[in-house]
Order: structure tokens, then C-alpha cells, then sequence
């Protein structure tokens, strides 16, 4: 790992076990990003997201935007500090998809189920983006 961090900027050759895994992250969290906007979809149709952040439709493209911007970060910059950025946003998920999967509040609309199947799926995301980040 001392001869990563060592490169210039924490940039990584893309040739190599190491841009792989770069490549593999990015797959990874565009799958990722692909079910958050599907499930953002379901929930805008069944009329579930909250009137008071916005249409539906600007959630999507905001989302679609995030997610092709880290896959290229990733697929193409292959920087290790973006990658542990992004892990480490990706982490803070999880507090709160912990809450609202076993602790929902009352009233809630959105199934738990959403958010308990969330949690592993960001789990491997982070799994992947720290195989990149650390070169595990």
C-alpha cells in the first residue's frame, strides 16, 4: 500500500490488479446507483416521496448525475482518495438505513424492507470501493 499512496495525487495505473479493482468498484456502485433510481421510481409512481423536496423526475436526474460521475471518477481517474471519499459518504448510509429498516417511525410509509435490502447492498459497495481505496 506504501508504493500506492506513494503516486502522484494517489492515482493508480489502469493496467494492473489494482486498476481492476478500480474498474470492479466502478461497476460495483453504478449497480448500485441503478437501484437507488429504480427505487426512487417505484416511490415517485406510488406517490411516496415527499411533495416538499421536489419532483420526482428532479430526484432522478440528480441521482442518474451522481452516479455516472462517480463511475467515471472511478472507471477513469482512478484516484485513491476519491474512492475512500466516496466509501467513506457511502458509510454514512448506513446509520440511517439501520434506523429505518428496524426502527421506523411511526407512520411510515415506505416498507422496511427497502431499507433492510439496502443494507447489504451498500455493505458490498463498500466492500468493493475499500478493495480500490486500500488496495485490499
Amino acid at each position: 500500500m506504501a508504493a500506492v499512496e506513494g503516486l502522484a495525487g494517489g492515482r493508480v495505473a489502469a493496467d494492473g490488479l489494482h486498476g481492476r479493482k478500480f474498474r470492479q468498484a466502478a461497476f460495483v456502485y453504478l449497480h448500485v446507483g441503478l437501484l437507488y433510481e429504480f427505487v426512487v421510481y417505484v416511490l415517485w409512481r406510488r406517490d411516496l416521496l415527499p411533495s416538499t423536496r421536489g419532483p420526482g423526475f428532479v430526484w432522478l436526474i440528480i441521482g442518474a448525475a451522481i452516479t455516472a460521475a462517480v463511475f467515471w471518477g472511478l472507471w477513469s481517474w482512478r484516484n485513491i482518495w476519491f474512492a475512500r471519499a466516496i466509501w467513506l459518504m457511502h458509510a454514512l448510509r448506513l446509520p440511517a438505513l439501520i434506523g429505518l429498516a428496524f426502527f421506523p417511525a411511526p407512520g411510515a410509509v415506505v416498507p422496511t424492507a427497502i431499507y433492510a435490502s439496502a443494507i447489504p447492498i451498500v455493505l458490498v459497495n463498500l466492500w468493493m470501493l475499500a478493495r480500490a481505496g486500500w488496495d485490499l
